[in-house]
């Protein structure tokens, strides 16, 4: 007689920040069983596997019952801040003769784009924003430069002028080049990155190329470590979003993984706190990021975003990043004092005073106002000049709390502020431009939470005359949105549009139309 099947109704959420690594088990009513905080190792795997180890150990038989693990990283945003771990692109860009002036990669950091591009052209081709053609594709012009950097690119980057709106010149050069380089040389075509805006879609394109490779790595990173766990669970990445994507799926789009730390804050503030209006605080041991929940999602930025110098026009989340965290390194004096940057990070536990260390730290500060209890040095013990100065560094880094949650708010003092993170203790009971302070359960791991809950989603953009194709253009756009949430792991009897903006374009020959669709849902049965 065969043994019963074991029902595998529990999810792990994983987040690695440059800190911790953080780890919950919830089960299908979203309880949490069981979690964990690990210090990050420099080899991503080390500090998922301590993660894992420890949550699965506290659930004892019950880890058989995992089922689906997701996972939220900064490894692609270190690897471009480091110049680490990114691969060699040919980088094509269809726009001429219209786009000569600005040669691709011209407003990247020298040093990034010299690691990064092997090699770069300009052929003819590209569109209007009507749609009209600028000029054929210059198809012979691509074959010759995908034939000059054979056998030394790890990825192409493909960029095409207005391709959100027609696409089909892209995807020509995409089979070109898996003609000429091969099947399994990856392709990144701008027109699934990026929005319009033809400088900051290519940056995007270029990076999402360039990271094909860290990608691989946390991806076979993960799989490693569940496979050494025998865990037989889906796996999933979190995206800057707030919502998931499948590991095939993250395969192809790494550039997605970008802000998806702060992302998973903010949705599992929400969750841990009950709301879907407020101000989100994650603080963590060298800086806090904080962020708008709106309908229980986090606000995007309607500005280009800048990654490690270089700026892109891909979707991201509204953050405002302070240098203040649990870490922060304390100087000066009582009457004029220095908070931070610098931050000892997951040295705290070492060299902050409350943990025997000589540094005085934030930490230090808040455990002397009485804020948390953590260590096992009390700072009363210290000088008196040493108390002085705490108390001076805490209320300054209130006021820069303050002044954050000010910007952050636009003037709404109707929200409250959550706080969240591992040194959410630093954030005072009374902030201005809040309308109170929450500070949910389990608030130290939110971000593995909020990697938990996500649900899949999709997002499509094109542009439209406004005339009497608009509906079909919506209808359209709508399906190619659905369409990418099902290919993130979307369930595709539950998923659907949640988001439809319609931005009109001015000064144009012809009335056109941006239409911007979001599409999400719960994963997939389990």
């Amino acid at each position: 007689m065969s043994a019963p099947e074991v029902s595998r109704d529990l999810k792990v959420g994983v987040d690695v920040g440059g800190t911790n690594t953080d780890a919950v088990v919830l089960d299908r009513s979203d309880r949490i069983l069981a979690w964990t905080k690990q210090p990050t190792t420099v080899d991503v795997a080390g500090g998922m596997r301590a993660a894992l180890a420890d949550v699965l150990a506290k659930l004892g038989d019950d880890s058989a019952r995992v089922g689906r693990v997701m996972l939220g990283t900064t490894h692609a945003t270190n690897a471009i801040l480091q110049r680490r771990g990114l691969g060699r692109v040919a980088v094509i860009r269809i726009g001429a003769p219209a786009t000569t002036a600005v040669p691709p990669l011209t407003t990247w950091p020298a040093d990034l784009a010299e690691t990064v591009a092997a090699g770069s052209v300009i052929v003819e081709g590209g569109h209007f924003v009507d749609g009209w053609p600028i000029a054929p594709l210059d198809v012979d012009g691509v074959r010759r430069f995908l034939g000059s950097v054979a056998g030394r690119v790890d990825a192409v980057a493909v960029t095409g002028v207005f391709s959100p709106a027609v696409a089909d010149q892209e995807l020509t050069v995409a089979d070109l080049a898996a003609a000429e380089l091969g099947p399994d040389l990856p392709v990144s075509m701008s027109h699934e990155i990026g929005a319009l805006g033809l400088v900051e879609r290519e940056n995007a394109t270029v990076l999402n190329a360039a990271l094909y490779g860290a990608a691989g790595d946390v991806t076979s990173a993960l799989t490693a470590v569940l496979a050494d766990r025998g865990l037989d669970a889906a796996a999933f990445f979190a995206q800057n979003d707030g919502t998931l994507m499948s590991l095939d799926y993250a395969a192809r789009y790494p550039v997605l993984t970008i802000g998806s730390g702060p992302a998973n804050s903010i949705r599992g503030a929400a969750f841990l706190a009950g709301v879907e209006e407020a101000i989100v605080a994650d603080v963590g041991g060298t800086s806090t990021d904080f962020g708008v929940l709106v309908r229980g999602f986090p606000r995007e930025s309607a500005l280009a975003v800048d990654i490690g110098g270089i700026t892109t026009n891909f979707r991201m989340p509204d953050i405002l990043s302070l240098a203040v965290g649990g870490g922060t390194i304390v100087a000066g004096t009582e009457e004029s004092p220095e908070v931070g940057p610098a931050s000892v990070g997951y040295r705290i536990v070492s060299e902050g005073l409350v943990f025997g260390g000589r540094t005085p730290t934030l930490t230090d500060a808040a455990v002397l106002a009485g804020r948390g209890v953590v260590g096992r040095v009390a700072p009363a013990q210290r000088s008196a000049r040493t108390r002085a100065l705490l108390d001076a560094a805490l209320g300054r880094s209130d006021a820069l709390i303050s002044a954050a949650v000010e910007r952050m708010s636009l003037g709404k003092t109707d929200r409250p502020l959550v706080a969240v993170g591992g040194g959410a203790f630093l954030i005072p009971d009374v902030v201005a431009g809040a309308a109170k302070v929450l500070r949910p359960e389990r608030a130290d791991v939110a971000n593995a939470v909020g990697a938990a809950i996500a649900l899949a989603s999709g997002r499509w953009e094109t542009l439209t005359p406004a005339g009497d194709g608009r509906r079909a253009a919506v209808d359209e756009a709508c399906d190619m949105a659905v369409r990418r949430a099902v290919q993130a792991g979307a369930d595709p009897e539950s998923v659907s549009v949640v988001e439809i903006t319609e931005t009109p374009l001015s000064y144009l020959l012809e009335p056109m139309i941006r239409i911007n669709v979001k599409a999400a849902g719960p994963l997939a049965a389990w």
